[in-house]
């Protein structure tokens, strides 16, 4: 089995697609899964996360990260595992 990498992405124009987010990364491998993180009304937030092929995904931060597209500039690095979130204390 291959290992994956979960890549963060951030610093997306607010008016990208699904689509066009997979294919700025379908150069460097196959995309297991992308993920637009979206506000309430659909629009995106301007962060996702890519999950692909471990050498697939450090190439692709290699090459992304800092980089310029569609008026944006990219913050592309590993993913980072939040966990679960210590509970709200009340004051």
């Amino acid at each position: 089995m291959t290992e994956t990498l979960t890549i963060y992405v951030g610093g997306l124009p607010d008016d990208v697609t699904a689509d066009e987010f997979r294919g700025l990364f379908a150069p460097f491998g196959a995309v297991a899964e992308a993920t637009l993180i979206l506000h309430d009304d659909g629009r995106p937030r301007g962060f996702g996360f890519i999950v692909m092929a471990q050498g697939a995904a450090e190439t692709a931060i290699a090459e992304l990260d800092g980089s310029a597209w569609r008026d944006s500039q990219l913050r592309v690095n590993v993913a980072r595992n939040r966990g679960a979130k210590p509970p709200r204390r009340a004051y």
